[in-house]
């Protein structure tokens, strides 16, 4: 049986990581936390199936002697779950995007799934993405980096 202190550190991490659906299993016993959506005229979120990892080629390197970190004007784009990093929607889907691709403020640049909830992760910056420091299909942590942008 979950403990009532148990049960309100999920319901708190699932409010603080603003999640529509939480489902555990352990000991054989489930659990599932739907939260009713406000009304809202957006279009409901469809989960698409677990992506597997896309093979894709590696990251562009950045240009000899461009030292990225020192560069003032890179936005960080960090995780902001645990979870599983996928560069695309689905397995054969094209990647959102590439190194030198422009980049819109609110366009998706990749999914990260955390307890099998897939969760878009937008950018917050406008400008030209210059690294991924993530591959396809591997673990990250909460705040580690995912893309570095050039601001405009």
């Amino acid at each position: 049986m979950i403990k009532l202190e148990e049960l309100r550190q999920i319901l708190e991490m699932a409010r603080e990581h603003d999640l529509a659906e939480l489902e555990l299993e352990a000991d054989g016993r489930r659990l599932r936390i739907r939260k009713q959506p406000a009304a809202s005229s957006a279009a409901p979120f469809a989960l698409p199936p677990a992506p597997a990892p896309v093979p894709v080629a590696p990251p562009a390197p950045a240009p000899a002697g461009e030292d990225l970190e020192a560069d003032s004007e890179l936005a960080v784009v960090k995780s902001p779950i645990v979870g599983t990093f996928y560069r695309a929607p689905a397995p054969n889907a094209p990647p959102f995007v590439q190194v030198g691709d422009p980049v819109r403020k609110g366009q998706t640049l990749c999914i990260v799934e955390a307890m099998k909830m897939m969760n878009n992760i937008d950018s917050e910056y406008e400008g030209t993405l210059v690294k991924i420091y993530v591959e396809n299909g591997q673990p990250v942590q909460y705040g580690e980096r995912l893309f570095a942008i050039r601001a405009k």
